[in-house]
Order: structure tokens, then sequence, then C-alpha cells
């Protein structure tokens, strides 16, 4: 199976994989608390976006060459993609902030008008995802995650 052998698509899927595993003990270092969910959930250090993408550029660019248009397309789609996850999903993860505040603002004057507190938890309305997008350092260090693993399979595995 081709699909196998194919180092840029492992290199990238790698990349993902190792970018969320690796954010539960820096979160831990950070709040002291293992957080198990960070492995499937968007946005912390480091980006699995930006990971997966500049793994894929590099490795194409082992594969192919800087010159390459394969490598073209490859960097562009990772200068687009690490963009997107620091700029419009940050800011969206931010706006989902303001309006947890307004709902939980709101929710505590249904508590003391309705008796919110007596309800079940099933009866209450989810929190919207706040960490959808990445700081820039995060995206950066992303990237430089993907470029290394990348580097490390080209230089030492194959």
């Amino acid at each position: 199976m081709d699909i196998l052998t194919n180092i840029p698509l492992l290199a990238a899927l790698f990349g993902i994989l190792f970018a969320q595993f690796v954010k539960i003990p820096i979160a831990y270092l950070v709040t002291r608390k293992i957080d198990w969910k960070l492995f499937t959930s968007t946005g912390g250090m480091p980006s699995s976006h930006s990971a997966a993408v500049t793994a894929l550029a590099t490795a194409v660019a082992f594969e192919t060459g800087l010159g390459s248009p394969l490598f073209a397309v490859a960097a562009i789609f990772s200068i687009i993609v690490m963009f997107d996850a620091s700029g419009v999903r940050f800011q969206a993860g931010q706006q989902a902030i303001i309006i947890n505040q307004m709902r939980i603002d709101f929710q505590l004057f249904v508590n003391q008008s309705k008796g919110w507190a007596q309800k079940k938890d099933e009866e209450k309305i989810n929190e919207l995802k706040t960490l959808l997008g990445h700081k820039p350092s995060e995206v950066f260090m992303g990237a430089l995650t993907g470029i290394f693993i990348s580097i490390i399979i080209y230089v030492f595995i194959i």
C-alpha cells in the first residue's frame, strides 16, 4: 500500500499526534492538573495545525526540493493555515469568552429569579468553546515542532 510509504503524509499525521499529546504535559506544568481532553481539543501550546502543515511542507521539500511547484503549494498552504489558526480562529475564541461571560451574567439573573440552581446539569446550556485558535507563540512552536519532526524523519530514520 503506497499510502503507508507516503512519508510527507505520515510526517504530517505524526506532527498532529505529537503536538496534541505534548499539550498535556505542557498544561500540567502550568496548571498542575492533568487534562486528557487536551489530546482531542483545539487550541493550546503547541499548535497541531502548524505542526502538521510545516511537517508536510518540510517533508515535501525533502522529497521534491525547495524549487518544486509541490513545495510551493505546501508552503503557501502552511502559511494560510497558520494565519487562520492565529487570526480568525483565535478571535473567534476571544468572542466566545465574552459571550460565555454574558451567558453567565444572564444565568445569574435567571438563577435569582427562577431558581436556576435547582435544575439538573442536563437542563443547562453548554458553554461555547473558547479555545479555538492559537496565539502567535503557539503557532510558531507548532511550526517548529512540525519542521523538526520532518527533519528527524529524513535525517535519522530514512
